[in-house]
């Protein structure tokens, strides 16, 4: 059985037609399929350059749990995106590498707590899923996509039942998982977002105590580790 690592993105129902607009931005430019016109259950209509179950009919989402898309993305070329792409003949563009497919699942309920959704972005094969393990750059993609799309959190998750790894959470709305047993670790989401205020603040805002490392994590690289 292969491995199939994810990113998943937490987020409110509010922000989906957002974080969809901005994983549009990550597709390679012009990327030669039609439009997909995406209608989500508030209403709210999407159009993304990808498939969706690799068709190009419009989705309506007014019924739906979830939906899948079928999506490329840009991928900074750091030494593991590099090494990806000579394996399989991708061409570095501008610095960057498209890489497909990436699977993505979009559910209107998470599976952790169904007052959030989620976007669930999957490696088709092994080998991806390693790059996804091993990239910082292809990490940053997601968190960074995390963070424009006003998601609570994001994290990692290898597919196989075990805990997801906290790579990053919102400074302010994580208070509000870190009470949820659903969620992995949800001290680490404090940390986490505490993390996320120092990035912005500065190293100097940094006040490293006991309680602070309480429980045995800290967070690399936005990669909370033991």
């Amino acid at each position: 059985m292969g491995l199939t690592y994810g990113y998943d993105i937490h987020l409110r129902f509010e922000n989906v037609a957002r974080a969809l607009t901005e994983v549009a931005k990550l597709a390679p430019p012009g990327r030669e399929v039609p439009p997909l016109p995406v209608t989500l259950p508030d209403g709210e209509r999407v159009v993304l350059p990808f498939t969706a179950s690799f068709e190009s009919e419009p989705v309506d989402c007014s019924s739906l749990d979830s939906f899948e898309l079928d999506t490329s993305i840009m991928f900074p070329a750091d030494e593991a995106v590099r090494a990806y792409a000579e394996d399989f003949g991708h061409h570095v563009v501008d610095g960057r590498v498209p890489i497909g497919y990436v699977y993505l699942t979009v559910r209107f309920q998470s599976f952790l707590d169904p007052h959030y959704a989620c976007l669930e972005f999957w490696a088709a094969t092994s080998r991806m899923s390693r790059l996804f393990e091993a990239s910082p750059a292809v990490r940053k993609v997601f968190t960074d996509l995390a963070a424009a799309s006003g998601a609570v959190c994001c994290l990692f998750d290898t597919g196989d039942g075990s805990p997801e790894r906290v790579l990053w959470s919102d400074a302010e709305m994580a208070g509000d998982l870190a009470g949820n047993p659903g969620f992995p670790d949800p001290a680490a989401l404090m940390r986490a977002g505490s993390d996320q205020r120092v990035d912005e603040l500065g190293e100097d805002s940094l006040v490293e105590d006991e309680d602070s490392l309480r429980g045995g994590f800290r967070v690399t690289d936005g990669c909370v580790v033991s």
